[in-house]
């Protein structure tokens, strides 16, 4: 799911084209597969997300052929709990959280359409 979504990803800028690759990654231990962070480390992508127990363990059974362990940024980790917040408005919308849509283009749809009303709502309470 991760890969398809960093295809898409474009961040403005003010002059020329959009950026396609962003300084880093925060996930969780759910994102810690091999494919992910060999996918991020040949784009030059920083990888935040830490290494699972069980992961640890099978590297560390192997000895010397286990590789070095994952290096994690553990002060940028600490600022993940911003996207989860951002996670928890959007299940707040019931057809989000349940994912009744079979299409994936029309759950996108409804999530930048949550995503534009949090927006609105966020300018039209500020002072």
């Amino acid at each position: 799911m991760l890969l398809p979504l960093m295809e898409q990803l474009r961040v403005g800028r003010a002059k020329g084209r959009p950026r396609t690759r962003p300084d880093a990654l925060r996930g969780d231990k759910a994102y810690s597969s091999r494919a992910i962070r060999t996918h991020l480390r040949c784009r030059g992508i920083k990888a935040v997300i830490p290494e699972p127990d069980d992961q640890k363990g099978h590297r560390k059974r192997r000895g010397p052929r286990g590789g070095r362990p994952v290096g994690l940024d553990r002060a940028d980790y600490k600022n993940r709990n911003v996207i989860e917040r951002r996670f928890c408005n959007v299940k707040q919308w019931r057809a989000l959280a349940t994912r009744y849509d079979k299409h994936a283009i029309i759950y996108r749809a409804a999530v930048l359409i949550q995503a534009a009303i949090a927006w609105t709502r966020q300018l039209s309470d500020t002072p």
